[in-house]
């Protein structure tokens, strides 16, 4: 399996990309018969672009420096000119996004509620929630219950967003509970389009990665964790690239594109279809759990 490039190739899995311009936005709104100076939905809910679940990898295979690279890279990229440009020029000009930290099955929480950004000030002030907050730990792995966690938080939430999103990273392959692409299934049903962040970091190539790391994370994700209509993902193969891929990442998922310089003649994210190796094992995870848990018997 090759390793994606620092360039951070940007990979479509499972469905066609479909940009979402301010253009794009403003005419959806007008096909909807929407006023976009009408921030209240008939059911007294606040109209923004996009419902955001920011869900985040905080278990025992990061240790706390990658912990903090994490959240500073979150922190970073809202308060961007790219990210807030992307947030103020879409549609209705406003966005709501929650935090969720995950790990296991019993370790999901909330670490900053629903909030509305509908200004550069808005933004900041999201960013310094992120700086006062200690990251949590938690062990195992489950994405399944990290996209199960996160289906119900847009319910009831006091907005109606245009697009539903979970924004997922994470440094390994889903290792308890139920199958990943199960819940993928059950949330892509719903409408909710799951982005993925996959942290390819784990040692592999110096040879110190944890027992629970694959080394084609990359197309896990595309096979197993990814889904909806646009749904894309940023592999992640230094600590170093991770800020500018969340940047990025935000910026396509709240503008639809990357904006470019101008003068140049080739993308920034270079589009591409999925491998054309071998489909992945959705249920790796689950079977590198059970090889440890048979060596752990007497």
């Amino acid at each position: 399996m090759l390793r994606r490039s620092a360039s951070l190739e940007f990979m479509v899995a499972r469905s066609a990309f479909v940009p979402c311009t301010h253009v794009a936005v403003t005419a959806a709104i007008a096909w909807l018969g929407l006023d976009p100076a009408s921030a209240q939905s008939s059911a007294g809910e606040s109209r923004v672009d996009v419902e955001l679940v920011l869900a985040v990898d905080i278990s025992w295979s990061m240790n706390a420096e990658e912990q903090e690279i994490q959240r500073a890279g979150y922190a970073a990229a809202f308060r961007s000119d790219e990210v807030q440009k992307a947030i103020l020029g879409s549609g209705w000009g406003r966005i709501a996004v929650t935090y969720v930290e995950w790990a296991g099955t019993l370790t999901q929480e909330v670490v900053i509620p629903w909030t509305l950004i509908d200004s550069e000030a808005a933004a900041d002030d999201f960013a310094a929630h992120l700086d006062n907050e200690e990251p949590g730990h938690g062990q195992r792995t489950s994405i399944a219950a990290a996209i199960d966690y996160s289906v119900p938080l847009f319910e009831g939430n006091g907005f109606a967003g245009i697009r539903r999103v979970i924004d997922l990273s994470g440094d390994g392959p889903n290792n308890e509970g139920r199958a990943v692409n199960e819940a993928r299934d059950d949330a892509t049903r719903r409408g909710i389009v799951i982005n993925g962040l996959p942290l390819m970091t784990s040692g592999f190539e110096q040879g110190f990665a944890s027992w629970g790391s694959i080394p084609n994370l990359d197309r896990y994700y595309a096979d197993c964790v990814i889904g909806g209509p646009g749904a894309f993902m940023i592999p992640v193969n230094d600590w170093e690239q991770f800020p500018d891929a969340v940047r990025r990442k935000l910026v396509m998922e709240l503008a639809g594109a990357w904006p470019e310089p101008e003068g140049a003649t080739l993308p920034l994210i270079k589009v591409q279809d999925p491998p054309s190796s071998a489909p992945a094992d959705c249920l790796v995870g689950e079977k590198l759990w059970e090889q440890r848990r048979r060596g752990w018997a007497p």
